[in-house]
């Protein structure tokens, strides 16, 4: 006997991928709000190097002691870093999910004209998301991994005086320059998704604290990572 099915659409599709979507969008957003933490922090940190090398290595010691004697020697921070590596899975897979949800559902017409709408900074994004996914692969070789050293100084075992050695060579404050600008349009961008997940961007009032508080923290961490990098390579800041 013949059975009378209704085509799955947007009105009558499964509850449970509604579920999903919706699971997807909190767990993005729960993960890029603990990045926005660690990115506040880090930057706090990078910001000693004012304060001079050996300032700057007292705090990275000061880390690394975090707990002690209850965590072994910097298990706290091996701890955090685990913590950051799930966070970064959940937020690379809940964008993959939500990313190929909305590319088939350009099967329709009206959805396909509204993908055609998007705007530049949407599609930033994504591909920001790659940029410093790459980035951070470079960044953690560089200072956390390797630890190897493109300046001039002799940096061994010093990660003050690392930090000074390797900003003193252009191009490599040119690629972190570059990383901060695809880091403050994702933060911009990652403010305003959150709080429209959340449902704090309700109405207008809303929307517009929402876009300034996206602002604020776009603009603050990427001049504070930006300073230190240019003050070594202009030599406002060094080693000795």
């Amino acid at each position: 006997m013949a059975t009378n099915t209704l085509p799955v659409t947007g009105s009558n599709r499964p509850a449970s991928a509604r579920r999903n979507t919706v699971f997807m969008k909190m767990l993005m957003a729960g993960s890029g709000a603990l990045f926005v933490f660690y990115v506040l922090v880090h930057m706090y940190g990078n910001l000693k190097i004012f304060a001079g090398v050996d300032a700057f290595n007292e705090y990275a010691e000061h880390l690394r002691t975090l707990f002690t004697p209850f965590l072994p020697y910097a298990g706290f921070l091996w701890l955090f870093r685990v913590l950051l590596i799930a966070a970064l899975v959940a937020h690379a897979w809940s964008a993959f999910y939500l990313w190929s949800r909305a590319r088939g559902a350009r099967t329709t017409r009206y959805v396909a004209k509204a993908a055609a709408r998007a705007t530049v900074k949407s599609k930033m994004m994504r591909w920001g998301g790659v940029a410093l996914l790459l980035f951070l692969v470079w960044h953690l070789l560089q200072f956390t991994i390797v630890k190897f050293n493109v300046g001039s100084l002799p940096a061994e075992g010093n990660p003050g005086l690392l930090v000074i050695s390797s900003f003193q060579v252009w191009w490599v404050v040119l690629i972190y320059l570059l990383a901060l600008v695809a880091l403050g349009l994702h933060l911009y961008h990652g403010v305003w998704s959150a709080t429209q997940t959340l449902g704090w961007a309700g109405n207008a009032a809303a929307r517009r604290r929402a876009k300034t508080l996206g602002t604020v923290i776009a603009l603050v961490t990427s001049v504070g990572f930006a300073l230190p990098p240019l003050a070594i390579l202009f030599g406002l800041v060094k080693g000795s």
